[in-house]
């Protein structure tokens, strides 16, 4: 049987939560690495710059380590996990503190080539 392979690419300690990069990740699994690229060019999310980047990576990888045809690559897996959090604090009334978390994600996009 012969095994698929797959170039991947990550971003970790991206400073974004992710939440926002979630969504992202759900509209872009399974399309053409192409069409993937236009949709986040054209969509005003602020996780798509860091996507974008992510997603050329993969391509990169694809091509130069796995001679794969850049034509063909489609996005087989993308998920982001939650990274460490920055605790922050913002003063309030009567000299108390209310924290604020600042959130990273780890961002991981793999391509395949389609048959």
């Amino acid at each position: 049987m012969d095994e698929k392979k797959i170039a991947r690419a990550e971003h970790k300690y991206a400073r974004i939560s992710p939440r926002k990069v979630q969504i992202i990740c759900d509209m872009i699994r399974g399309k053409d690495a192409k069409v993937a690229m236009a949709l986040m060019e054209n969509t005003p999310k602020a996780g798509c710059e860091l996507m974008i980047k992510v997603l050329k990576s993969a391509m990169a990888n694809a091509e130069n380590n796995f001679e794969m045809d850049p034509e063909k690559l489609f996005v087989c897996q993308t998920f982001v996990g939650a990274g460490p959090i920055l605790k922050r604090g913002m003063p309030r009334a009567q000299g108390r503190m209310y924290r604020i978390n600042k959130r990273t994600s780890h961002i991981m996009i793999a391509v395949a080539e389609r048959d």
